[in-house]
């Protein structure tokens, strides 16, 4: 298809994320999907770096990849603010970890699938379970792919600020196909800690002072997480696999929007 560009994924992507409710029964609690393409270039090759030593890269799922697709799903406000209450995250909270992990697996495959319709191989990797609970590292991190394709960046809680804010979920998979460089962030920074503003409103929204000035206590964070699954009424019967929060990412600035400083 030789006028195949990535205006066709985007539209792909919203129309699936738009349909994808009525045609799962799936409650809707998604706002409007981001996406960018990045030439699967030496930029990826600062992975093992800046996220795990052992951190795949894009030509380790397919030999013949030029491009990184990365999306992310922003959750609705409402869902955000219901999560706000209290100091344990909502059930809400939580099923919607696992509804939208069902639907960006569900969509990267259906990009897989049309993309291979017209001969462009590609590969992908599952929203969520490649998370090394040891090291706390993921060997494929959907963060760090977007932060180089400039789909976003990180705030000092390690959330990824797009410019949907950072309350949501991400995806990516790689191509054959060529569709360049589409970033949507360019700046160097979104939080407005690291941009020289007074802010810091996630550092107090964590419930067990894992959020500092410095950066994130991973341990101290991973601890809750277990911690919210295993003993808590509100997450009870979820699968072994949602552990969750969300304190941080939600009622802050930064989390349905780039934060601009007042």
């Amino acid at each position: 298809m030789d006028n195949l560009t990535f205006e066709n994924i985007k539209t792909l992507i919203q129309d699936y994320v738009i349909s994808y409710p009525e045609k799962t029964g799936e409650i809707n609690i998604w706002r409007t999907p981001l996406a960018v393409s990045a030439e699967a270039d030496e930029r990826f090759n600062i992975l093992p770096e800046i996220a795990a030593h052992d951190h795949a890269l894009p030509c380790d799922l397919l030999d013949s990849a030029k491009t990184v697709i990365v999306l992310f799903i922003p959750f609705k406000k409402d869902l955000g603010l219901e999560n706000h209450k209290g100091k344990i995250p909502c059930r809400n909270w939580g099923l919607a970890y696992e509804s939208t992990n069902r639907l960006i697996n569900s969509l990267c495959l259906n990009i897989k699938d049309y993309l291979e319709k017209y001969g462009y191989k590609s590969e992908l990797m599952p929203a969520t379970h490649n998370f090394d609970h040891k090291r706390l590292v993921s060997r494929w991190s959907h963060k760090h792919l977007g932060y180089i394709a400039g789909l976003g960046r990180f705030g000092i809680n390690a959330q990824f600020i797009t410019p949907s804010g950072c309350a949501g979920r991400l995806g990516s998979l790689v191509t054959e196909a060529e569709f360049g460089n589409t970033p949507l962030v360019t700046k160097k920074e979104l939080c407005l800690h690291k941009n020289g503003h007074k802010c810091l409103v996630c550092i107090k929204r964590c419930p067990v002072g894992a959020v500092s000035e410095s950066g994130i206590n991973r341990q101290l964070c991973w601890e809750r997480l277990k911690s919210n699954l295993e003993h808590t009424q509100e997450l009870a019967g979820l699968e072994n696999t949602t552990h969750v929060c969300g304190k941080c990412q939600v009622v802050v600035p930064c989390s349905f929007k780039i934060p601009q400083a007042r």
